[in-house]
């Protein structure tokens, strides 16, 4: 599977998300940089066929196909759209996804999963104040129980603080699985990762951009 997003923009003038492109591709991880609170969102909404750009286009396989794109492509944490609430504990986030995937959640069946994932010891801990790193190995596990999953859009995973290495290397253990995996990241992620995306890849505040005006929510079922 490729996903390719072709000079795609939000907002007036592409104030909530200026002009970029970015591809990923199963047995591959891609790192997109993005800054600003709501463009990761953006981004993501807008790799995983859940909101339309303004401009340019996203296909996948080479064709223009959103409820493909949304069937096979997870949206993993998203601010504000589906990052699940930090009160919430890890035994209900595990419980929810189950159900979600189309899988037994009831108390034992949530149980065996929080085993099986190696959770066990978090899950009465709110999903908030778990380690940066077993909040996305958690919530990456959750998505690809659905059957159709086969990408992953990471979003803003730095905002948890922790190394960046941690979870560049978790999007990478993916990859190795055979997951088509894009990670939104800042500049500062990027820095301490040493990885330099191509010029297009990266979508970053400028003097002609002004505020953020495009709503996150659009589109994230």
């Amino acid at each position: 599977m490729i996903v390719t997003l072709t000079e795609v923009s939000k907002g007036r003038h592409g104030s909530a998300l200026p002009v970029m492109s970015a591809a990923f591709r199963s047995n591959s991880a891609t790192l997109a940089v993005v800054e600003t609170a709501q463009r990761p969102s953006v981004l993501g909404l807008i790799a995983s066929g859940r909101m339309r750009p303004d401009t340019g286009g996203v296909t996948i396989d080479h064709s223009t196909d959103a409820p493909e794109l949304r069937r096979r492509v997870a949206l993993i944490d998203a601010p504000e759209v589906n990052d699940p609430s930090a009160e919430i504990t890890v035994f209900a986030v595990v419980a929810e996804e189950l159900m979600f995937a189309g899988l037994p959640a009831g108390p034992r069946a949530t149980v065996r999963a929080l085993h099986e994932l190696g959770v066990t010891e978090w899950r009465s801990w709110t999903i908030g104040t778990v380690p940066p790193i077993v909040r996305i190995r958690l919530l990456t596990e959750l998505a690809v129980l659905r059957d159709d999953v086969e990408g992953l859009v990471i979003t803003a995973p730095d905002r948890h603080g922790g190394d960046p290495a941690h979870w560049w290397q978790r999007s990478q253990e993916l990859a190795a699985r055979g997951y088509a995996v894009l990670a939104i990241a800042g500049v500062a992620s990027a820095t301490a990762l040493g990885i330099a995306p191509e010029p297009d890849q990266v979508a970053t505040p400028d003097a002609e951009s002004g505020d953020d005006d495009a709503t996150p929510q659009e589109g994230t079922s």
